[in-house]
């Protein structure tokens, strides 16, 4: 078990932003993610209490969440969970996507002013320490989007701020046209787009880089079996098409090459994924988002069983054949 204090922190970024190497995806409180049509799904309040306990006691004090997680759902939870525990995590939250079907989204600036302080109310709290655009917004001109993340990082209410879901000249555009402190976006062993170039930029620049979907979407866990039916609950059955690309032989071939690695090491896939994650410097923070709270134990296995280099090398080899 991963005792409180154990899970490294990294300063990273002009900001000099201290964050955990693991954070809670809190996304699947109270719906899926920022899916409108699956708003009141997902965790219930008692489910999302007992999952932040669980990681609280795991040691893993940043919860991550978003204003459309839910529709406010994750929001408002992890607000009632700080004042029903009486501990406060630091805490990511997010703005772009709509609150609720048919509501205004993106990046302008009024909009973004108007969202932050819901959000503040819903966690209750006075400010939180990284605030995203959850998006890249085409309509808005990014330099208008960052200075309006700027002023609120001036104002004492974010400590800092960056942008998530975007690509290298994107994020080229936002280093141009403001001064965000990290970007988060998909990232795993079986989503490596980012090594051609977000994570050099990144490297160039000292950003933080944040990493959502660390087992896409339950791929790198084993659930998903070849010539099988997905199970009733996961997010093939639910939202597939993220994951619809991996639907082939290739990817079946390599997670079952990574399954018969982590059973000689005696580990399970989904702690060999979140080791290979954690093992690469270039990673400041891997975003879980576990739908229950033994869900937990390969982030605890990941922590205690790091992978040598040597043994890294050779799950990236696996996936480099797929």
């Amino acid at each position: 078990m991963v005792l409180p204090g154990k899970i490294e922190i990294r300063s990273v970024g002009s900001a000099r932003l201290p964050l955990p190497r693991v954070a809670l995806g809190c996304g699947s409180f109270g719906g899926l993610g920022s899916q409108t049509r699956l708003f009141g799904h997902g965790l219930d309040d008692q489910q999302a209490d007992a999952l932040m306990d669980a990681a609280w006691e795991l040691g893993i004090t940043h919860f991550d969440t978003a204003d459309a997680y839910g529709g406010g759902r994750s929001e408002r939870a992890i607000g009632r969970w700080i004042r029903s525990r009486g501990v406060r995590p630091t805490l990511t939250t997010k703005t772009f996507n709509p609150m609720q079907e048919g509501a205004d989204r993106g990046l302008a600036p009024e909009r973004i002013a108007r969202q932050l302080p819901l959000s503040l109310e819903r966690l209750g709290v006075q400010s939180v320490e990284l605030y995203l655009a959850h998006d890249y917004d085409p309509e808005v001109p990014l330099r208008d989007s960052l200075g309006a993340l700027a002023e609120l990082a001036a104002d004492g209410v974010i400590g800092a701020y960056g942008v998530s879901s975007f690509d290298g000249h994107q994020l080229r555009a936002a280093l141009a046209a403001g001064a965000p402190a990290a970007v988060q976006n998909n990232y795993s062993l079986l989503h490596r787009d980012d090594e051609a170039d977000v994570l050099p930029v990144c490297a160039r620049h000292g950003l933080a880089y944040l990493v959502y979907s660390p087992l896409s979407g339950g791929w790198l866990t084993g659930r998903y079996r070849r010539g099988q039916a997905y199970p009733p609950d996961s997010r093939m059955a639910t939202f597939p098409r993220p994951y619809e690309p991996l639907v082939t032989a290739g990817t079946f071939s390599a997670l079952e090459r990574l399954e018969a690695f982590a059973a000689g090491r005696g580990a399970t896939m989904a702690g060999v994924a979140l080791a290979w994650l954690l093992g690469d410097e270039r990673v400041t923070q891997i975003v879980v988002g576990p739908g229950r709270a033994e869900h937990l134990a390969p982030v605890a296995e990941a922590l205690d069983r790091p992978l040598s280099a040597a043994e890294r090398a050779e799950v990236s080899g696996i996936f480099d054949r797929q």
